[in-house]
């Protein structure tokens, strides 16, 4: 098979053979060749519905007309210029109006540079030297988040990656998700926490849910003791609806980091907040942050054209969650808990849907690489791990759903 080939020529040139380790399917990967919609088409002539999109971005499928129209529309203009242009005025506009929280944003290249720009400006607000991160919680592989939690309730970070400086990593520390108490007890012994960054909704393990009342705690803690508090958006910005999860949940954070959406499937970053916190970033204040490919006008059109459609045709939330809550419905007859957040889902084998990372990892994940080779044989593409979301797009319809339904009962059995 082609993508055989294609993959030990890669190994030959890549490490791994991949440009991200999460694409490193063992015993090797499916190569794509095209994307339209809801399908995916390998270069071994394969057809398969799409449940990964990206990992999150593409909420209007692959190819959208809206979307290739705008880059079309932008390339005949240009791609970089190294100044600034009136859709990063466009966009910005766009994304402040949407987010109460927000009332300055800085543009920049990934999710990653997004959230680790907000920790830097965070530190540089507060004066402080430490951060909260939530334990699974994903924010990027830079050094400040790429770190694993030791023994105990809140624990010192430890590196989760060679190259990673002890002493970096010993500046995060680290509480269980849904557990307000133990993030009580860590700010109160601890007076040196800049920020808490935080996913609302923890999409790299998950999803996991908050529980009733968690994030409005979570909001409560951190303000009483002047800690400033960063939403990880960059998933469920624009996919969990307009304003993402600070506004599904009603809770305000300092800082907001978004990404995916945002972009239109092109490379995007953004982070944002109150004025007076971004008043600190180059070249208004002393918190340096800058890149050659921020601001892409590329990326800005594309964002932009997905953000306005979506804001032009909001009932696709409400269609998108009533989608997985049918697949809910026929998921909860089958063992294991099956978990959802709008247009997020994923079915853990597990009994009960997980609360935090410890429970995550009781699921069976020899049970789920089965029931994920089964699915690909149907012609079902889901993220190859039991701790990644799952994602619909508003390309799956009627006849996706029904047919994503069937391989989940087929497969599960």
């Amino acid at each position: 098979m082609r993508s055989a080939d294609l993959y030990r020529e890669a190994v030959r040139l890549m490490p791994g053979g991949v440009s991200s380790p999460v694409r490193a399917i063992s015993p090797c990967p499916f190569y794509t060749a095209s994307g339209k919609g809801a399908y995916l088409e390998t270069v071994d002539g394969f057809q398969l519905l799409d449940c990964c999109l990206g990992y999150g971005p593409l909420i209007l499928g692959h190819g959208p007309d809206v979307v290739r129209e705008a880059i079309e529309d932008q390339v005949t203009r240009g791609w970089l210029f190294g100044t600034p242009t009136p859709l990063e005025i466009d966009l910005a506009r766009e994304i402040i109006e949407d987010h109460r929280s927000i009332e300055q944003v800085r543009f920049v290249s990934t999710g990653a540079e997004a959230t680790m720009a907000a920790i830097r400006v965070a530190r540089g607000f507060s004066g402080k030297s430490e951060i909260v991160k939530i334990e699974g919680g994903f924010h990027g592989a830079h050094d400040s988040v790429l770190v694993k939690a030791g023994s105990g309730a809140t624990t010192f970070g430890v590196p989760d990656s060679a190259g990673v400086l002890p002493a970096v990593a010993a500046r995060t520390l680290q509480v269980p998700f849904n557990d307000p108490d133990s993030l009580e007890d860590l700010l109160a012994a601890d007076g040196d926490v800049a920020a808490l960054i935080i996913e609302p909704v923890l999409g790299n393990i998950g999803p996991i849910l908050p529980e009733d009342g968690y994030l409005e705690a979570v909001r409560e803690i951190t303000r009483a003791h002047d800690v400033l508090l960063i939403f990880d958006e960059v998933i469920t910005g624009y996919r969990l609806g307009i304003g993402g999860a600070q506004t599904q949940f009603d809770v305000d954070p300092d800082l907001t980091t978004l990404g995916k959406v945002v972009g239109g499937g092109l490379p995007i970053g953004v982070f944002g907040g109150r004025e007076e916190i971004m008043a600190l970033i180059a070249p208004s204040g002393p918190v340096y942050q800058a890149g050659t490919f921020s601001g892409n006008p590329l990326s800005l059109a594309a964002g932009l054209a997905s953000i306005r459609w979506l804001k032009g045709n909001r009932g696709v939330y409400a269609r998108l969650e009533e989608a997985t809550r049918a697949l809910q419905e026929t998921m909860n007859r089958w063992p294991g808990s099956f978990v959802r957040c709008g247009s997020l889902f994923k079915h853990f084998f597990r009994t009960d849907p997980p609360a935090n990372l410890v429970e995550a990892r009781q699921s069976s994940t020899k049970a789920f690489r089965l029931f994920w080779e089964r699915m690909l044989q149907r012609g079902i593409f889901l993220p190859p791990s039991q701790f990644e979301t799952n994602f619909i797009s508003t390309a799956h319809g009627e006849k996706e759903m029904a047919d994503l339904e069937a391989a989940y009962r087929a497969c599960l059995s």
